[in-house]
């Protein structure tokens, strides 16, 4: 999965957790190795200013190369098909990813500066540019008052996912902003939560099972994994 600006923070282990309790092979790497290998900050406004700074010396290139040899790994470990999931920044990462790799089902939830080149991962275009090259299914999953996915932003990506042609569910939880699934914030929102997951489960489950009982992978065990 795609974690947070935060790195692999709690969170993001809970929800790899979450995962693995409904099935699923889910993995979290870390994005930050070349430049603060294991950080976990702390979710405050230093924390986020040091993120933000960590952000700027994250490349696309170094971020596909990371997700690339994630999924490999998936996939050398037994996973047939894999997915992804990811969190804000991960969330971007995660469009991102979807438009590089052979990725059947992608959720972002919340992914902020897709359509803009505001952080290094939207350079030199905006990363929402690179939407043709998406092949999979991907659910995008907001709140309505989301200051960091502003509803322009939205806009801008829902006619983008709609001129390609990519199978697509945008869901927007109204009243509700932004980091809706991380229960130790004051952000959070049961009900959104709740209902985030259950699109979740069923996008892996559907989209990830069928991809594993492709004719091309007759005789093997379908097993799905999730990375990020």
């Amino acid at each position: 999965m795609g974690p947070e600006l935060f790195g692999i923070s709690a969170h993001v282990r809970a929800v790899c957790e979450r995962l693995a309790a409904a099935g699923f092979v889910a993995l979290a790497p870390d994005l930050h190795h070349r430049t603060e290998p294991g950080v976990e900050l702390v979710e405050d406004a230093a924390g986020r200013e040091q993120g933000f700074a960590l952000l700027e010396r994250m490349t696309r290139e170094q971020v596909l190369a990371d997700i690339g040899a994630a999924v490999e790994h998936l996939r050398a470990e037994g996973s047939d098909a894999v997915g992804m999931v990811g969190l804000s920044v991960g969330g971007h990462i995660a469009y991102l990813a979807a438009t590089d790799l052979d990725l059947p089902a992608v959720a972002v939830l919340y992914g902020g500066w897709i359509p803009t080149t505001e952080i290094a991962l939207s350079r030199p275009e905006p990363t929402l540019a690179l939407t043709a090259g998406i092949r999979g299914r991907l659910l995008f999953l907001v709140g309505e008052q989301d200051q960091v996915v502003p509803a322009e932003d939205r806009r801008e990506i829902q006619r983008a996912l709609e001129a390609a042609g990519v199978q697509h569910e945008m869901v927007e939880y109204p009243g509700v902003g932004h980091g809706f699934l991380n229960q130790s914030r004051g952000t959070f929102d049961r009900a959104a939560a709740a209902d985030a997951w259950r699109r979740i489960d069923l996008l892996l489950t559907s989209e990830l099972s069928r991809t594993a009982r492709r004719p091309d992978q007759a005789g093997k065990d379908p097993t799905i994994g999730g990375a990020g």
